[in-house]
């Protein structure tokens, strides 16, 4: 099943060009536009899920995860190790409604307790003295 205004769903079907990294016939891996490292690549089913909450079968799911360990080989980063990444709805910034798996990777990154999160985060008050 496609959606028909989804840009990850045009992707899929090759209605939109981009640099694929991996594909199979249930999922499409590709570099990201905006990267946020020297290696940002998009892990997304075929299938149009919403988000990782969108009733996405297990076989779906199994699919995309067994994809990353494949696509770190591509891009070179699995000894050096990457970060997996899922964002799922409007407050944790997902942008594009379709399920998708962010592989970061290519350069030291920060654990995510070590980041400020801003004035929501649980230690605020201790980062954020106006929060």
């Amino acid at each position: 099943m496609q959606d028909k205004d989804c840009i990850f769903c045009k992707i899929a079907s090759h209605e939109i060009p981009t640099n694929v990294v991996y594909e199979d016939e249930h999922v499409i891996a590709f570099d990201d536009m905006e990267p946020l490292m020297p290696v940002h690549t998009l892990i997304i089913p075929k299938d149009h899920y919403r988000d990782i909450a969108d009733d996405v079968p297990e076989e779906a799911l199994g699919h995309v995860f067994a994809a990353v360990k494949k696509v770190a080989e591509i891009k070179g980063v699995r000894e050096d190790g990457f970060r997996l990444m899922v964002n799922t709805g409007e407050n944790a910034s997902q942008s594009v409604k379709h399920f998708h798996v962010h592989m970061l990777g290519g350069g030291w990154m920060p654990r995510p307790n070590d980041q400020d999160w801003g004035p929501n985060a649980t230690n605020a008050a201790e980062r954020h003295p106006r929060a």
